[in-house]
Formats: structure tokens, C-alpha cells, sequence
């Protein structure tokens, strides 16, 4: 592929993002597409979103435990950016009509850096010495892939399937914790849905953010101070809709919600 393509390609994504509809997959489309096409695919999506006042607040990585693999049959983590308008406060009624096409909620460990990171060769020592601090989140994946029918280049070049995501209150030293053995309880309409620890990250939150800051450091992309990093879900993503309460426990730790209109 090309800069022609890759031009193509994210427009049409950043064309389904601001109207709500869907589109074929890439890989049926272009079946030659590789991983690092589509994050070529993903960086023009970007850059119609920022042209458009968006504001790039941090970085997310995906696909990280086996649940959510399984899943989405894709197994291997992606990865892409968080702006501003994705981001919404703790408790927020998340609007799904014109907003979100097929949202599914998934639980996840959420940092605050305080320091620059820039891979290769970050290790998870180095994420934990430059995270400012974790809070419990919701993230609400999305897809402008029709009817999530995606293979690895589809949701990286997709933003890493993204929608929106919740930041509990709770701001807490990684120190104080050993992350591999958080338990997250989540809650859908008051109901117990599922849970997970920590490990089902890549065996280690800090093993999956070390990861993505290498990963985007063959691109040139740096972590920087400020930035959030989500870390990927400890459970199985979950379908949303209109009308629904999701509710996410991190045990000894703090907790985030949202619901949905």
C-alpha cells in the first residue's frame, strides 16, 4: 500500500466515525493489508480528527487478555490514541444514538504518567517509575468495521476499535498495589456480570503499557508526561445499549460507572 491508500482509507474510517455507519473490512478489501499499513491507515484517521479541534490526550492498547481474544478471534494486542471528546467524567450518561454504533463496555486499569516514556527497551520498572497514578476505567470499544467482523489490521487501522472511556476517581500509587492481583468486579443493571484480576493483561498492567511504549516507539511515537494509558480489559467485553448501567469494582482500590441513553 501507499500514501495514496492510506489517505483513502482513513478518511473513509474518519467519514464513519462522524456519521455513525459502518464499512466492509479492510482485510476483505485489501487482503495484502499489513499491521503496519493500517497503523499508517490509523495515523491519517488521527489527523482528520485533530484537523477537526480534536486533542490528543494518551494512548491505548487492546486485545491484551484472552477472553477478549477469544472474543474477537484476533490474538495479539493493537493499539492506538485517546483524544479529548473520547474521555468522559466518572458517572457520565453516555449518549448512543448518533455517538456509538455497536459499543461493547470492557473494565480496565487505567495510568496517569508523570514522566516521558520513549521506546524501545522500556521496561516495566521504568512504566512504574514514571506512572503519576492508576484509576479504575470503563472503556467503551467501538467499531466502524461492520458487525465487528475484524482481524488485527482492521482494528488498528480502526483506532484500535475505540469509542469513549470513563476515569473512576480514585487516583492511587501503582506502588501501593501489586497490579497482577487486582480484582475487578463488574456489574451491568445492578446485576454481577464478571471479573478478572490484573494478570489477564498480559500477566502484568505494567507488561502491556512497557509493550505499547515500545511498540510505538518504532513509530516515533513517544509517551509523554500527562498522557493516559489504558491497559487493556481483565474481562470480557460486554454489548451496550441505550438504558443499561455498567459498574466496575477494583477491590481495595475505588470504582468507575457510566450508563447509557
Amino acid at each position: 500500500m501507499n500514501a495514496t491508500d492510506f489517505a483513502r482509507l482513513g478518511d473513509e474510517l474518519y467519514a464513519a466515525l462522524r456519521a455513525g455507519t459502518v464499512l466492509a473490512p479492510l482485510t476483505d478489501r485489501e487482503p495484502g493489508i499489513t499491521i503496519d499499513d493500517a497503523y499508517h491507515i490509523s495515523l491519517r484517521f488521527l489527523e482528520r480528527r485533530i484537523a477537526d479541534g480534536e486533542k490528543v490526550i494518551g494512548k491505548k492498547i487492546g486485545v491484551t487478555s484472552k477472553p477478549v481474544q477469544d472474543m474477537l478471534g484476533v490474538h495479539q494486542p493493537d493499539f492506538g490514541f485517546l483524544t479529548d471528546r473520547m474521555h468522559y467524567p466518572n458517572g457520565a450518561a453516555i449518549t448512543v444514538a448518533g455517538n456509538l454504533i455497536a459499543p461493547r463496555a470492557e473494565a480496565e486499569i487505567a495510568f496517569r504518567l508523570k514522566a516521558d516514556l520513549v521506546g524501545p527497551n522500556i521496561t516495566e520498572a521504568d512504566v512504574l517509575a514514571a506512572t503519576e497514578c492508576i484509576m479504575p476505567c470503563f472503556e467503551i470499544v467501538d467499531s466502524r468495521i461492520r458487525d465487528w467482523k475484524i482481524r488485527i489490521q482492521d482494528t488498528v487501522a480502526d483506532n484500535a476499535s475505540c469509542g469513549v472511556f470513563v476515569l473512576g476517581d480514585a487516583e492511587r500509587d501503582p506502588h501501593d498495589f501489586d497490579l497482577p492481583a487486582l480484582h475487578v468486579r463488574v456489574f451491568k443493571n445492578g446485576q454481577p456480570l464478571s471479573e478478572g484480576r490484573g494478570a489477564a493483561v498480559q500477566g502484568n498492567p505494567l507488561t502491556a503499557v512497557a509493550w505499547l511504549a515500545n511498540t510505538l516507539g518504532r513509530y516515533d511515537i513517544p509517551f509523554k508526561a500527562g498522557d493516559i494509558i489504558l491497559s487493556g480489559s481483565v474481562v470480557p467485553l460486554e454489548p451496550v445499549k441505550a438504558g443499561d448501567v455498567m459498574r466496575c469494582v477494583v477491590e481495595g482500590f475505588g470504582e468507575a460507572s457510566c450508563s447509557f441513553v
